[in-house]
């Protein structure tokens, strides 16, 4: 679900310029509308990526794109009025890689041997969701209903409202729950007809197109992503041992940077979330106060790129009350950076710089990957020892990366080296299940997993 949310900050951003308080170019605004009004089709073919099963994914976006076409295509036949909107992409994406994976290696008839193998899911996929365009037809509707009185009840809520989708936004990140809930609020939450007719739903959607009630559910992120995370990383690093102090600066300065300049927050949260999910807890409802503060101040901004300074200074004029975030954001990062340094000492919680000495054997005390960080951009290092510690190339399943994780599945989970891996300076490591690890490493993930893809190859 990541993958199409990467065409959207640029596609926001000239969005934005295009408007007549702007550069006022119209075709500058159609090509970014071309990214938002067909998010249901991005998202087809990003969820479908995601999950097929194979390294050549051409024939699977083909599939994705296949599958949500005829859903569309047949929903509009049952019913002109049902827009199943994104969920119609999420879904056909599930469907179509369900139906690359379980057919793409179908023997045929020789007469019927080219659509056999990898092209036999094409022609499956518009079979399955023409029958799903007739059972969607009679019982989306009804599911629709579901949807928008959860909606109303979350906007009839008011603050309270923002507060819980805040507070639940950070809470589920540690499942990955968190994308289903954003992707309702952002691209379905809410409806606005704009003066040319075009009907747009979504906070982000509804905003970047002018609606002047969209913002509410948004604009706490910023009030957490440029001052919240930065006063936690301050006092993660005061309350780090003195001899740390130098690492653990470089680690939560770039974690404060890339949280302001590019929304950008799991480093630093992945870095306490397990270690203490006290805090994890506390910063979640620091979220959801932030969003009831901003919206008792009416405080309406949306983003594109992410709730960062960049999106702050490009929709500031079209924003209501955006220079109200900044006071807001004075006092919420006192509060984070009192709150957080507090418990930490009080608590002697081993965030960054406070971990326990622990023996790693006489290899690891002399080699110099116990002091290298990411700041070092030795990412060939990283990359080689990385691979050593998961068992090397033969034990290696499957490897990829996201925003800012390498994502690991071995064959033998009890030949990979945890600790070594931690010594490399990453913000942590998650394990979804017993053969799948996730190495925290920040926005230059896609640096290692080039150096890592290398060696993988060799």
């Amino acid at each position: 679900m990541l993958l199409p949310v990467a065409a959207m900050p640029l596609a926001g951003l000239i969005l934005r310029l295009s408007a007549d308080d702007m550069l006022n170019i119209p075709v500058l605004g159609s090509a970014g509308n071309a990214v938002f009004s067909n998010l249901d089709i991005l998202f087809a073919i990003g969820v479908t990526l995601g999950f097929a099963k194979t390294k050549d994914k051409g024939v699977p976006a083909l599939t994705g794109f296949l599958a949500i076409a005829t859903l569309k295509a047949g929903l509009t036949a049952m019913n002109p009025d049902i827009s199943m909107g994104i969920f119609g992409g999420i879904i056909s994406g599930l469907i179509a890689a369900w139906t690359y994976n379980r057919f793409k290696e179908q023997k045929l008839p020789m007469i019927f041997s080219y659509f056999a193998g990898e092209k036999f899911p094409l022609t499956m996929v518009m079979i399955i969701q023409t029958g799903m365009a007739v059972i969607f037809g009679y019982i989306w509707p009804l599911i629709q209903t579901g949807i928008d009185n959860f909606a109303k009840l979350l906007v009839d809520m008011g603050a309270v409202g923002v507060g819980i989708f805040m507070f639940l936004n950070r809470l589920l990140i540690p499942f990955g729950l968190h994308h289903v809930l954003n992707t309702y609020v952002y691209f379905d939450l809410g409806e606005y007809t704009s003066p040319s007719g075009e009907v747009f739903r979504g906070e982000i959607t509804r905003f970047i197109n002018g609606d002047p009630q969209a913002g509410l559910f948004l604009s706490g992120f910023f009030v957490v992503m440029m001052f919240g995370i930065p006063a936690i990383c301050l006092a993660i690093y005061n309350a780090a041992y003195k001899e740390n102090k130098q690492m653990v600066k470089g680690i939560m300065g770039g974690g404060a940077s890339t949280s302001f300049i590019a929304n950008i927050t799991e480093p630093v949260e992945f870095s306490f979330m397990f270690i203490s999910p006290l805090l994890y807890v506390i910063h979640a409802l620091f979220a959801g106060l932030a969003g009831m503060v901003c919206y008792f101040f009416d405080v309406r901004i949306g983003f594109t790129f992410g709730a960062c300074i960049v999106d702050y200074l490009i929709n500031f004029r079209i924003a209501t009350n955006a220079i109200l975030i900044i006071p807001i954001g004075i006092a919420f990062f006192c509060l984070y950076y009192f709150t957080f340094y507090f418990l930490i000492k009080k608590k002697n919680i081993p965030t960054l710089g406070r971990e326990a000495t622990s023996d790693f054997g006489e290899e690891a005390v002399e080699d110099v990957e116990k002091d290298l960080a990411l700041s070092s951009k030795n990412y060939e290092y990283m990359a080689k020892k990385m691979l050593e510690a998961f068992g090397g190339t033969e034990n290696i399943e499957e490897a990829y990366s996201c925003n800012t994780r390498l994502r690991v599945e071995v064959k033998d989970p009890s030949i990979v080296e945890e600790q070594r891996i931690k010594q490399l300076g990453v913000s942590g490591i998650i394990k979804p299940t017993e053969k799948n690890y996730q190495v925290v490493i920040g926005l230059e993930v896609t640096y290692v997993m080039a150096e890592f893809n290398k060696f993988m190859e060799q």
